[in-house]
């Protein structure tokens, strides 16, 4: 089993994690999308990371569908049965995911176009969407006990990434969010072999 992916991307690295928490056997494989490696493109017609592909050849792509398909696979590890617990985490995972959508939408803006064509004001709405939701989290941080869950991860994903590309522009008055990592790193000590 392997998962394609790539070590800035926020949910190959939420995928990763969750994967090595659960047990999951996978072998990462770092993958450059922008040369169409035919390997993934034979996988995920998209061309996107992260992808799983089985041993028995089953391509499973999205960061959600390969962290539900993971909490299949591992009888439970990453959700909670019980159905509001079980929302909970899924609005966790969706946040932190639209989060990473909304930074990536910047990144890909500034990346993407010549200077004097990037469009501050779509940056300026993507932002504003970022500080919203992380305003949203630290009034409703995340209870964190002895087991992380898939939300945990995907907080602990987007986390990581935000302060890879816009380090010192989030962090103030959000004490809870800052310390967060420093939590989650003593329910998943592994935390560290995943930051690269």
């Amino acid at each position: 089993m392997k998962i394609f992916y790539s070590s800035a991307s926020p949910y190959s690295t939420k995928v990763r994690m969750a994967a090595h928490f659960a047990g999951l056997n996978a072998r990462s494989v770092a993958t450059d999308t922008n040369a169409d490696p035919a390997e993934l493109l034979a996988a995920n017609p998209l061309g996107k990371i992260p992808t799983l592909v089985t041993d028995e050849g089953l391509a499973v792509y999205d960061s959600r569908a390969i962290m539900n398909y993971i909490d299949r696979q591992t009888k439970g590890t990453l959700y909670p049965r019980n159905a509001a617990k079980r929302t909970e985490v899924d609005v966790l995972e969706a946040t932190a995911d639209g989060i990473c959508d909304s930074l990536l939408a910047i990144v890909y803006e500034r990346r993407s176009r010549p200077e004097e064509k990037v469009h501050q004001p779509w940056i300026d709405r993507q932002w504003h969407k970022v500080e919203r939701a992380l305003d949203h989290l630290e009034a409703n941080m995340p209870r964190l006990a002895r087991k992380a869950h898939a939300g945990h991860f995907a907080l602990a994903a987007m986390l990581r990434y935000i302060e890879l590309r816009f380090a010192g522009k989030w962090q103030r008055g959000r004490p809870k969010l800052k310390r967060f990592l420093s939590r989650f790193e003593a329910v998943f000590p592994d935390y560290a072999q995943f930051k690269d």
